[in-house]
């Protein structure tokens, strides 16, 4: 078996062991607050910024109204929206900020992350735990070949479009017409 053979099962088994790690029932509540949120933001710093963004991307294509904090187009956050936070520790100083931020606006927020007991739950509303090998070492963490906290991004754009797909089919959107909510001028 070749090299990349190997580093391609290795890290789909720790995809696979990882998603099957989470709570359907926690994801399904995730769910019902974006359904019932005027528009979903996304805070995240690093490579769980870029997997946030890709997130958003695809909800947009949905027709949720979605926003990256930090957009040039960015609105101002109300009491009908919802922040999603993605921090694997719960401790990263920008989403606490903007997390503390979009509470005092009367925003929910959504933590998804590996750490239920971070800085982050004083803030959040609901947690989604993708129980990824932290520094922490944490109870129950799915433990990891790739370096850093690459599992964890992984997991999170998984679960972004794992849960796109469950809306596509709860409402039995059409594929061909999410075309329309696709970017055009490129």
């Amino acid at each position: 078996m070749s090299a990349f053979e190997v580093a391609r099962r290795d890290i789909v088994a720790e995809m696979h062991a990882t998603l099957g790690s989470i709570s359907p029932d926690d994801v399904e509540v995730l769910i019902g607050i974006v359904r019932s949120s005027h528009r979903v933001f996304f805070v995240g710093v690093g490579r769980v910024l870029l997997a946030l963004e890709a997130v958003a991307k695809r909800w947009a294509h949905l027709g949720i109204d979605t926003v990256v904090v930090g957009q040039i187009t960015e609105p101002a956050i109300t009491e009908r929206d919802v922040l999603i936070v993605g921090s694997g520790s719960g401790e990263s100083v920008v989403p606490l900020a903007i997390a503390s931020r979009a509470k005092q606006h009367g925003a929910r927020v959504v933590h998804i992350g590996s750490n239920p007991s971070g800085s982050m739950s004083a803030y959040s509303d609901h947690f989604v735990r993708i129980p990824t090998q932290t520094k922490l070492a944490l109870e129950n963490e799915v433990t990891s070949l790739q370096p850093m906290t690459s599992l964890f991004e992984q997991c999170l754009l998984l679960l972004g479009d794992a849960i796109a797909l469950m809306l596509v089919r709860a409402d039995d959107i059409d594929m061909h017409t999410l075309w329309r909510h696709h970017a055009n001028l490129e």
